[in-house]
């Protein structure tokens, strides 16, 4: 399959600190990959780099071709990126359809249209039942889902998934795992997640790559991963994530 992001040599610095430090990565169209490492790695940094939170200080972001490296936030989801945060802020005082529909207004021909496309992905999230609540409401696992179910509503031909998993009990993990595992394979849209969960990752990665003190140090398959001894000793430490 062709790769739908590529990633080549990107670095960022931050006062002289290299968070992330020549990486290259290259997403295939329909993958589903997971980007892991210990704390402090520069995960989140590349994430806010691939969806112009920051601007990069060299190297080259594509998508699909386009060059994507300098464009703002709203120009990366226009170019057909979502992506999640590690902490989720839903509009508290809004309804979970509200919340979703917010989303959805990216390329809805009007209200009506998006509140529809809305209702859609609040019950692909499993949140039909709470569809009138308010976010605050919400327990952790379900503002994960509404979470995600916000950035698919934007339609995102590739979905960035920053630790939707954390915080969540076994049972809640893989009911997260079947949600991802069912998007990818009935919608064909592309993954790249960033996770701690190992669990998460063994069972629903494709490919893995693992970046540790702003550095790619592994890749392969989950199972080449789980033996690779550079990435067990980089697990052996831990440190503030940048």
């Amino acid at each position: 399959m062709p790769a739908l992001l590529e990633i080549e040599n990107v670095s960022k610095s931050f006062r002289g600190l290299k968070a992330v430090s020549n990486v290259s990565l290259y997403v295939e169209e329909g993958g589903l990959m997971a980007l892991i490492g210990p704390n402090g790695a520069g995960k989140t940094t590349l994430f806010n780099l691939i969806a112009g939170v920051f601007p990069a200080d060299g190297g080259c972001i594509t998508l699909g071709g386009q060059d994507i490296l300098g464009l703002r936030p709203d120009q990366i989801c226009d170019a057909g990126i979502g992506r999640t945060f590690q902490l989720v802020k839903p509009f508290p005082h809004m309804t979970v359809l509200e919340n979703v529909t917010v989303g959805a207004l990216h390329g809805a021909r009007d209200v009506d249209a998006a509140r529809d496309a809305a209702r859609e992905h609040v019950e692909l999230l499993d949140l039909a039942d709470k569809i009138h609540q308010p976010a605050h409401s919400l327990t952790l696992p379900d503002r994960k889902r509404l979470e995600v179910a916000r950035a698919l509503a934007t339609k995102p031909r590739l979905l960035l998934l920053d630790e939707v998993m954390a915080g969540l009990r076994p049972t809640e993990t893989d009911e997260m795992v079947a949600v991802f595992k069912s998007l990818n394979q009935e919608t064909g849209i592309t993954i790249l997640l960033i996770e701690h969960v190992m669990r998460a990752v063994m069972s629903l990665s494709q490919h893995v790559a693992v970046l540790h003190h702003g550095g790619k140090i592994s890749e392969g398959t989950p199972e080449h991963i789980s033996q690779d001894p550079a990435v067990l000793e980089c697990y052996l430490g831990e440190e503030e994530d940048v």
